[in-house]
């Protein structure tokens, strides 16, 4: 048993990024961020859908159509396979706890 909540003793200066559930069709991951954003010019362009939600922190995500979000805890945002997107913002106090489940996901 593990508590998504509990943090490392000590954080690091990188994203923490740790599967929780793993098969070939999905991903369950949690993610850790501490102020960490994409670096300038650079867009996340993923093979798979990606539904997250922001568990405690702040956030902001970009879209390249020029919109975005400001996420709080209990936030959540679809993203589908190539909509390129990126962070422009990740609070540190608190860090940021994600869950995020990427697969191929048909919506009704």
């Amino acid at each position: 048993m593990a508590n998504i909540f509990s943090l490392p003793n000590q954080l690091v200066e990188s994203e923490i990024f740790e599967p929780l559930l793993a098969s070939e069709n999905i991903l369950i991951e949690r993610i850790v961020s501490t102020g960490q954003v994409t670096p300038e010019g650079e867009w996340y362009n993923q093979e798979k859908d990606e539904w997250v939600v922001l568990l405690q922190g702040e956030a902001k995500l970009s879209y390249a159509d020029g919109s975005s979000l400001i996420l709080q805890a209990g936030d959540y945002v679809f993203l589908p396979a190539h909509e390129k997107h990126r962070v422009d913002y990740t609070s540190s106090k608190p860090p940021c706890i994600w869950l995020a489940i990427h697969g191929n996901f048909q919506l009704k």
